[in-house]
């Protein structure tokens, strides 16, 4: 892997690949006229890649995007800070409160109460429109997007949860009437709703 590079280094599906002569000699494709490419996609895209590493929190943006300085050398370029790679990291299956909407800010405290300052590990399962990482962030064991979720500092991101015990967690802390979900119901807008409006 390239230095400073983050992500396993995939297949390009839309040339000929390794992966499809395997794909041909496995008697997948044989003269039906279906693509090696689309058989290909059948067989990559159910796969969760994962990249994991250590880092140290050295910001956090909101509620669910935080700024990490890794332990990879890089000499120059713009995520390059003081001789180290930092990326913008967001944290996957779960949305919390917009700045502007109530309890933003305490979701944000409560994200930094968690990690700021402190060595995680980040496991990138995927990079946003943003360029951010999408990951599952842990500390000292803990998994911290369940541990936002557990306190009611956010919501299962419904459009990208995969994590049933995530709903779990949401359901306990909505019954607890836990961080958010003490608000009143009308100040209780989830995110990607308000997102809409705004």
């Amino acid at each position: 892997m390239k230095q400073g590079s983050v992500g396993p280094r995939l297949y390009r599906l839309g040339k000929k690949s390794n992966l499809d002569g395997v794909i041909m000699r496995l008697g997948f494709v044989k003269n039906t006229g279906v693509s090696a490419f689309l058989v290909a996609m059948l067989v990559v895209a159910p796969q969760v890649w994962a990249e994991t590493f250590t880092a140290k929190v050295v910001g956090v943006s909101d509620g669910d995007t935080v700024k990490v300085l890794t332990e990879q050398s890089c000499d120059s370029g713009k995520d390059c800070r003081s001789g180290k790679i930092q990326y913008r990291v967001r944290l996957a299956e779960i949305d919390t409160p917009e700045k502007k909407q109530p309890y933003g800010s305490k979701a944000k405290q409560a994200l930094s109460d968690l990690v700021f300052g402190r060595m995680i590990k980040v496991e990138q399962i995927d990079k946003d429109r943003y360029g951010r990482l999408v990951a599952n962030l842990y500390v000292d064991g803990k998994w911290v997007n369940a541990e936002m979720v557990r306190s009611g500092s956010a919501w299962v991101y419904r459009q990208y949860a995969k994590t049933p015990e995530l709903f779990k967690l949401e359901a306990e802390a909505k019954a607890d009437k836990r961080g958010l979900w003490a608000l009143p119901e009308s100040e209780r807008t989830p995110p990607w709703e308000w997102r809409r409006k705004h």
